[in-house]
């Protein structure tokens, strides 16, 4: 005989107040097992069609490994320094910049940039804000990096979670599956596949995208000989997963840089804000409908909400898992909705009148 309603949604509430807690209060000894989770979540596919080619689970793992290791190996040589030496860079150029943005706002409108315009002493106060606050900060996320924890965690750990739960993944579901209450066993079935099609759409999907942008803009905007491109393609690709706000962020970013370098040179701002135009004309008719497919079901809005919750709540870890808990809370929200639709709540006697 089942359990009650009553009872059920007492126990699912207690488990998930428990699992709550648990990130809250273990968000930093999780964090290098989400990512592990994470990664063999996303190369989990690839695992699969390296199966359908003949290969056995092992030696797949293991190839996707070498992969990994010499991707990693590549980037950590000649793309991570770069990045690095270029974002501190900006921090320290910041001022100058805003510097030669106000002497470009006096030449222009006077009156608006005297000695005591409160725009005048906006521009001097972010300029010295953004090269203090950001080189600090990054320097204190640098040095705590360097950390022996840390890079155990990061370099170590990460890695070998990844290799033993690709490894395990079919094994770990096929387990989790049994352990399904049955009575309730299709119905989750069900909804896991839907929250697992969403997650591949956007996670595996938009992923492949911000990878492919990101590379794109960050190799275009050295060619032209924009200063920090390669930041800027970095922040841009990484933003891109929210709709235009990577194209706006890095096009703004990018041809306020140029704006300052290129003055007068019209050709070359003009390609940089061609490689940002190039690049949504790609995204919007290639690479989304290709990777990520027309119906993905996380709306922008509902993202940066689950990021900002989960990262007030959870830290890091909670930024880590907003994408794929919103998932699941859409998924399980639209369920409630249809079931909701087609109950006696909603219906109420309309049916019985109309019979």
């Amino acid at each position: 005989m089942a359990l009650p309603a009553r009872e059920q949604v007492k126990y699912w509430g207690v488990a998930a107040v428990v699992l709550g807690v648990t990130l809250w209060a273990l968000g930093d000894v999780l964090l290098p097992f989400v990512l592990g989770g994470a990664i063999a979540y996303f190369l989990d596919p690839v695992a699969d069609r390296l199966e359908r080619l003949g290969v056995s689970r092992v030696t797949a793992t293991a190839l996707i490994t070498v992969a990994g290791i010499v991707i990693f190996a590549l980037l950590l040589l000649l793309v991570i320094p770069s990045l690095v030496t270029q974002a501190l860079e900006l921090f320290d150029v910041a001022p100058t910049l805003f510097a030669n943005l106000r002497d470009f706002l006096v030449d222009r409108f006077p009156e608006l940039m005297d000695s005591e315009s409160p725009l005048r002493q906006s521009l001097i106060s972010v300029g010295e804000t953004i090269q203090s606050k950001g080189g600090e900060l990054l320097n204190t996320v640098l040095s705590s990096a360097a950390g022996i924890i840390n890079i155990v965690m990061l370099f170590v750990i990460v890695p070998v979670v990844s290799v033993y739960l690709l490894l395990d993944w079919d094994r770990m579901v096929a387990r989790i599956d049994e352990l399904l209450p049955r009575d309730h066993a299709p119905v989750i079935r069900q909804l896991a596949a839907d929250i697992d099609r969403t997650l591949a759409s956007f996670i595996r999907g938009m992923g492949t995208v911000c990878i492919i942008l990101g590379t794109y803009y960050a190799v275009a905007l050295m060619v032209i000989g924009l200063q920090f491109g390669l930041v800027v393609g970095f922040v841009a690709g990484l933003v891109t997963f929210i709709p235009y706000l990577g194209a706006l962020i890095g096009g703004a970013l990018a041809i306020g840089l140029a704006l300052f370098q290129f003055w007068g040179d019209w050709l070359s701002i003009g390609l940089v804000a061609g490689v940002f135009v190039l690049g949504q004309v790609v995204e919007g008719n290639v690479l989304t409908p290709k990777l990520v497919g027309s119906s993905v079901g996380l709306h922008p809005v509902w993202l940066l909400l689950s990021l900002t919750v989960f990262g007030t709540l959870f830290g890091f870890v909670g930024m880590l898992v907003a994408v794929p808990l919103a998932a699941a809370i859409g998924v399980l929200a639209r369920f409630a909705s249809q079931h909701y639709l087609n109950s006696r709540l909603y219906r109420g006697l309309s049916d019985r009148d109309a019979q």
